[in-house]
């Protein structure tokens, strides 16, 4: 028993510490080595981890230390001296030879005006209010260049299953045009061409191959090496977070435009610290005199500033922080503008790109896939290849063009998803494996 008490006093609290951090890791870690990756674990690592938004949370630290100090007392002073001592005659610099000579040793405080302290406080506070906006909008741009990162991935690991989807028809074109050319029907110029579209089809996945690494180094950028070979189920990109309507309501909560609020009330407080200036500032000191022949004294001093001549200093000061002021006000409007323009133009590509995939999965695709199939039996029941070449060339360039439009498609939902903070993503859903 007294073994079991020992273990608990000196193990337990160490596992409790322990066990929500081993929790912490192990889906992390399961990202990186097992699980698929899915465009919401990339954002929320990324929004972890990118170095911007540690930057960002440190300056939020450092502004919060300066908060705690902001409108406090300044440091006393302490003043030491001697009064009253002789320079001239024979006793020059002689302390004994002046009874009025004292050693004095003082105190002193500045009491700056309350004014002033309070919009100090208040300059403070807005920096902080302002730094923790920068940490929310930073958060916000990562997820969007991480969810940009992932869709580029996404898309082109679909262009090369797309790609690789049409290997088996190409293969049994090779087939055939060998077993016409034995068979006396064929020509060695089919079996050539035949051979000659297999290649191209390779070179086409060998350049996909390649961007696919590309896209993989571009997403570790923000992730790190938590990404595995596969990627997760894409989310449903017809379907935003927040409705188109919401995203035009709520300008202002939104990534870009999250700080400009705290920046006016910055340049608000910073006007309030000007006009602070032209109050008097008080200070208070005691000064203790020690005399060789005479008995000790004691001081008492009281001092205050004088803004006598505000024209040239404290109204100086005024007049900018006013203009920094409307300044900030009319660079927050430009900024609403802009964004208002760039959402503007982002739901209209998404829209766009939506009908466009939408009329690749009904028509364009089940089209091109279908010539390819019956230029192939016509050629199987004796015809030319050429119409075959033909279709099956069409159809590289539309599933390549079709594999392009997801980029865009993902692309535009990733801007306009990641606007505003702490929503909820949608349903993650699996895309056709198999297109016709």
């Amino acid at each position: 028993m007294r073994v079991l008490s020992v273990w608990r006093r000196l193990f337990a609290p160490r596992l409790l510490i322990a066990f929500p951090a081993a929790l912490f890791v192990l889906p992390v870690y399961a990202a990186g080595n097992d699980t698929p990756l899915s465009l919401d674990a990339a954002t929320e690592l990324a929004a972890q981890r990118a170095p911007q938004v540690q930057a960002q949370l440190l300056q939020t630290q450092a502004a919060r230390h300066d908060a705690a100090r902001a409108g406090r007392l300044p440091d006393p002073k302490l003043t030491a001296g001697i009064n009253n001592l002789t320079i001239t005659g024979p006793q020059a610099f002689n302390a004994a030879a002046n009874p009025m000579t004292m050693r004095a040793i003082g105190l002193m405080q500045v009491i700056p005006s309350s004014a002033r302290r309070n919009a100090e406080k208040s300059v403070a506070q807005a920096t902080v209010q302002l730094s923790a906006a920068e940490v929310t909008k930073v958060r916000l741009a990562v997820k969007q260049a991480t969810a940009g990162a992932w869709v580029r991935l996404w898309a082109a690991q679909t262009e090369r299953r797309e790609l690789e989807a049409l290997s088996g028809q190409f293969a049994l074109a090779v087939k055939l045009a060998k077993a016409k050319l034995a068979g006396g029907a064929g020509s060695a110029t089919d079996v050539l061409a035949a051979q000659s579209a297999v290649v191209q089809l390779g070179n086409r996945i060998t350049a996909v191959d390649a961007e696919i690494t590309a896209a993989r180094a571009a997403l570790q950028r923000w992730v790190g090496d938590d990404i595995g070979q596969t990627l997760a189920a894409a989310p449903d990109f017809s379907s935003l977070p927040v409705s188109p309507a919401e995203l035009q309501r709520n300008l202002n909560r939104q990534g870009p435009l999250l700080d400009w609020t705290a920046r006016e009330d910055q340049a608000q407080a910073k006007l309030d610290l000007a006009k602070a200036g032209k109050r008097p500032n008080w200070s208070v000191g005691l000064v203790y005199g020690s005399r060789i022949h005479n008995p000790d004294t004691l001081g008492i001093e009281v001092g205050v500033s004088l803004p006598l001549f505000p024209g040239n200093r404290q109204d100086q000061d005024i007049s900018a922080r006013y203009a920094d002021r409307s300044a900030v006000a009319d660079a927050h409007e430009d900024a609403r503008r802009a964004q208002s323009a760039a959402v503007a133009a982002d739901l209209a590509e998404w829209q766009g790109d939506t009908k466009q995939i939408t009329t690749y999965r009904k028509q364009l695709l089940p089209l091109v896939a279908d010539r390819s199939r019956t230029a192939l039996a016509a050629y199987r029941a004796g015809g030319s290849l050429q119409p075959w070449l033909e279709a099956r060339r069409d159809e590289i360039d539309t599933r390549v063009t079709y594999a392009q439009a997801l980029a865009a498609w993902g692309q535009a939902w990733a801007q306009l998803s990641y606007l505003l903070p702490h929503q909820t993503q949608p349903h993650a859903i699996r895309l056709p494996e198999n297109l016709p």
